[in-house]
């Protein structure tokens, strides 16, 4: 297969799989309170460059089709896209544990600038006197830790064992 066809593929295959996955677990993926199952393929640039698009691709539609607007149509996109090139610039270290990091972050105070927005914050009895960006910040950033941690972080220690027997990409 041609190198731009296979690119363009794993690019559909990607956008597709984080597009499905948001919609078949719906009720988790959107709100205040969100654990995005599809957050999991956000460690992908670290060993494929054409997930970077390919998320960006799939988040722009699961948040299109999602209901929430333009914030999260727009901004939530572009969030995953700055994830996924972040994701994608930490293979430089050649430290795995690293690429889960960009989407947690960048999601965890990205998305709840505009969150606030939208919604009311999540009550967390522990953090009552906090603002509630930072009630949004505590609640996307714990959704964003287990996607891409106890998720993503095993899926690509699988794809690391798979493809590079020695232990990382070249």
């Amino acid at each position: 297969m041609r190198t731009n066809a296979k690119y363009l593929a794993q690019v559909g295959m990607v956008a597709a799989l984080y597009a499905s996955l948001t919609f078949a677990f719906s009720p988790i993926s959107y709100g205040p309170v969100q654990v995005r199952i599809s957050e999991a393929l956000t460690v992908l640039p670290y060993v494929m460059p054409a997930s970077v698009w390919g998320l960006f691709i799939g988040c722009f539609l699961a948040n299109w089709l999602g209901g929430l607007g333009p914030w999260d149509i727009f901004a939530g996109s572009l969030c995953t896209l700055l994830a996924a090139v972040l994701t994608h610039c930490v293979r430089k270290t050649k430290k795995p544990w690293l690429a889960p990091l960009p989407p947690v972050l960048v999601n965890a105070f990205g998305v709840s600038a505009y969150l606030q927005l939208l919604f009311q914050p999540p009550p967390i009895p522990v953090f009552k006197g906090l603002p509630p960006y930072f009630l949004f910040v505590i609640s996307v950033g714990t959704g964003e830790l287990i996607a891409c941690y106890v998720l993503g972080y095993p899926l690509l220690y699988v794809i690391l064992r798979r493809r590079w027997p020695a232990g990382g990409p070249h």
